[in-house]
């Protein structure tokens, strides 16, 4: 496959930004060349002239056009991309790096957005016992080839219904680190309702990162995030949240406050903002994504949701520059100079290659969100045997294998979107869903934005 030039060109606040898309280059450029580019390599330069006469001098435009080409036929503007030798390679990647852990199929809170239904998955209610959670760790060890870092996510429901299978198995890693030469890393997200000072210890000491839920301001997270009863968890969660910020951020180790915005705070911003007032630097909040409910964005929605990146971008330069309780927002987190690799870039999170979700009884799928799913029942890590027509399937994933992905400026960037979702929304793992991706494209636009000009 080869993928011809292709430029796009956007403002935010004062600045005209224009990005490569196969190169990746970005550059500010000044008005003129802003303009011209609209045109170029579809107009004659003297139809450019022509166009533009009124607004810019010919001598003006005539340089802005040299500047274009030699950026050109340097390769840092319309550069080609021959795509074979990157699929070529995923064609041969076959190894798992990280397995999600679906610890416990059940949920202490009833939230109204949950994916997971309620925490049982469309299924029983049910914890993953210790055999399987050592058995699931073999698995990882013998299918990870020769990677020597791997990871281990645990997940539910809530996986701190889980905490003796979960302490069992992190104890196992440890021997299988001696046989295997295999270093374990754990990542667990949780709703924090039942974390008390022994547990907060016990993650802190065992936890690489640590993913913790709230959904912002009190009336917010309330109206969504409730127990089994009707009743908000803020007034429970919110001090263990800070319990567990205070002790990562004094010993520098990871973790994130993740939350999801939906049809009820359209000014999610003010929950990013609250999320950061309570001390907290390290803030994800995510559009909700689902079939039918009361919460779910609209089209109509986009306007107020995109100057919501808006408020953002400027309360976090404004805060980095004063120091007064600074934040890092986690869709901003681009890495213009040092991002992912090509294999990363256009494959997301290999669901279903290298990266899978195993059930409380074993069953292995290719993530969390396609759990219960019957069609994408990969296999079992009692026989360790994955179906190859699912992976397969999976691997023709990729961004180019989507039509509309392939043409988009976004695409190395966001990898075509989340496959679970995709099907969810649209039938079609291929198909992206439309408000997901106007979403990410304007937080992206940012994230070049602040990458450049933060500092500033």
């Amino acid at each position: 496959m080869y993928l011809a030039g292709q430029i796009h060109k956007f403002r935010v606040f004062d600045k005209n930004l224009v990005l490569d898309v196969n190169s990746g280059s970005i550059f500010e450029v000044d008005n003129i060349t802003y303009d011209v580019l609209d045109y170029y390599n579809t107009l004659s330069n003297n139809d450019i002239i022509a166009k533009l006469k009124t607004k810019y001098s010919k001598l003006e435009i005539e340089e802005a056009l040299k500047e274009i080409k030699a950026m050109e036929t340097e390769g840092y503007l319309f550069s080609n991309l021959d795509t074979n030798a990157i699929l070529d390679k995923l064609d041969t990647r076959q190894y798992v790096k990280a397995l999600c852990f679906n610890v416990a199929h059940d949920c202490n809170l009833r939230c109204k957005y949950c994916f997971a239904s309620k925490g049982d998955y469309h299924g029983k209610r049910e914890i993953m016992s210790s055999e399987v959670g050592k058995k699931a760790l073999e698995f990882l060890a013998e299918n990870s080839g020769d990677m020597e870092d791997v990871e281990v996510d645990f997940f539910g429901g809530e996986p701190l219904l889980a905490m003796d299978t979960i302490r069992e198995v992190i104890s196992y890693a440890r021997i299988l680190k001696k046989t295997w030469g295999k270093r374990f890393h754990f990542t667990i997200t949780t709703n924090a309702v039942l974390l008390d000072d022994e547990t907060i210890e016990y993650l802190h000491e065992n936890m690489d990162n640590i993913v913790l839920s709230l959904d912002g301001r009190k009336e917010v997270n309330d109206f969504i995030r409730v127990r089994a009863d009707g009743s908000g968890s803020y007034d429970k969660i919110v001090p263990n949240i800070k319990r567990v910020v205070e002790l990562r951020e004094k010993d520098n180790k990871e973790y994130y406050v993740r939350g999801t915005f939906t049809k009820h705070n359209l000014d999610f911003a003010k929950d990013v903002f609250h999320i950061a007032n309570l001390g907290i630097r390290e803030i994800s909040l995510e559009p909700v994504v689902g079939k039918e409910g009361d919460y779910l964005l609209e089209d109509k929605d986009l306007d107020t949701l995109w100057k919501q990146y808006d408020e953002i971008a400027k309360e976090y330069m404004n805060r980095k520059k004063t120091g007064k309780l600074p934040f890092k927002f986690y869709h901003f987190n681009i890495d213009i100079y040092n991002g992912p690799c090509v294999y990363k870039r256009v494959w997301a999170c290999g669901a279903g290659r290298d990266y899978l979700a195993v059930t409380p009884s074993g069953d292995i799928y290719p993530c969390h969100q396609f759990v219960g799913q019957d069609e994408f029942l990969m296999g079992n890590v009692a026989d360790g045997k994955l179906d190859q027509k699912i992976v397969d399937i999976l691997k023709d994933t990729h961004v180019f294998a989507k039509e509309e992905c392939s043409k988009c400026w976004a695409r190395y960037f966001c990898s075509g979107g989340c496959n679970a979702n995709n099907l969810l929304i649209c039938g079609d793992m291929k198909k992206p869903y439309h408000i997901t991706c106007e979403l990410q494209k304007k937080r992206i636009e940012y994230a070049i934005y602040l990458n450049l000009f933060s500092s500033e």
